[in-house]
């Protein structure tokens, strides 16, 4: 069941949500976010996250009302305004308008989630990623290299921020996510049930990525952008890896070098 409103007053207590963008972190700490972009915003709905509200053009209302019609939801509200007024709200120009507010899911414990998870195992694990745009590309390589999970370290950006949910384009309504408290101690989980864990690191000697082996349960655990993994994730990294490159580049994007981990590991796997 949903509601359409046509609005042209930007100050309805609904709307909040989307005055506020600009805070995602406050969206966070109250268990919600803002998805943006017609893929971004059809993806939610086609998931199981829950959904409260919408926001769109006029022009987008038909092609979303089969989706919304399918959402399980008995208060959903589908806000429609002008272009204008939505730039007017948000404070910033905007392509295509579409926006929409979910709920962030409970927080997925680690032992729930590897026994969902058959094995060979394929997880990922961040250090410190501050950049809410790196997490969520990290969660768009997750996707596209089959990766069963991403476990998010206690100093690292929500992969719920608006900007990450943005660049993650949906991938994070359908990859388990697991918020660490202790990043250290879920490893240490994660090693005790059989599960290998390999660091990115360019700077510790150790395997480079070619002579590596990912075919058997493994997480990567990749690091900050400026200064990699801490030393307490470092210790306790069953092996380090690192890309081989020229002497006179000092190493890649986190992203980078996550899509080439994460294309060996696939690659591996590939017949297993």
């Amino acid at each position: 069941m949903f509601t359409v409103r046509t609005i042209d007053s930007l100050e309805l207590p609904e709307l909040e949500p989307y005055r506020t963008m600009r805070r995602p972190q406050e969206h966070c700490d109250r268990g919600i976010f803002v998805a943006e972009g017609e893929k971004v915003v059809r993806r939610l709905l086609e998931s199981g996250f829950e959904v409260v509200s919408l926001l769109l053009p006029q022009k987008w209302v038909a092609d979303y009302e089969p989706l919304v019609r399918a959402r399980p939801e008995k208060d959903l509200q589908v806000f429609v305004t002008e272009m204008q007024v939505l730039e007017q709200l948000v404070g910033f120009p905007m392509f295509q308008g579409v926006l929409a507010v979910g709920k962030i899911p409970e927080r997925a414990s680690l032992s729930d989630v590897l026994d969902r998870t058959a094995a060979p195992r394929l997880w990922v694990a961040i250090d410190g990623l501050t950049s809410a745009e790196n997490v969520g590309t990290i969660v768009r390589n997750c996707a596209a290299f089959n990766a069963h999970a991403l476990l998010v370290g206690e100093n690292s950006s929500s992969p719920y921020l608006r900007r990450a949910v943005r660049n993650s384009m949906g991938a994070i309504f359908h990859l388990p996510i697991i918020e660490s408290r202790n990043l250290v101690d879920s490893l240490q989980t994660l090693r005790r049930e059989g599960v290998r864990v390999i660091g990115a690191h360019p700077h510790v000697s150790g395997s480079l990525l070619w002579d590596a082996q990912f075919a058997g349960d493994c997480c990567l655990v990749f690091g900050s952008e400026g200064s990699g993994l801490s030393p307490e994730v470092l210790k306790i990294c069953d092996s380090c890896v690192a890309i081989p490159m020229p002497p006179n580049v000092d190493s890649l994007n986190v992203n980078a070098a996550a899509a080439v981990f994460l294309y060996e590991a696939s690659r591996q796997r590939r017949n297993v």
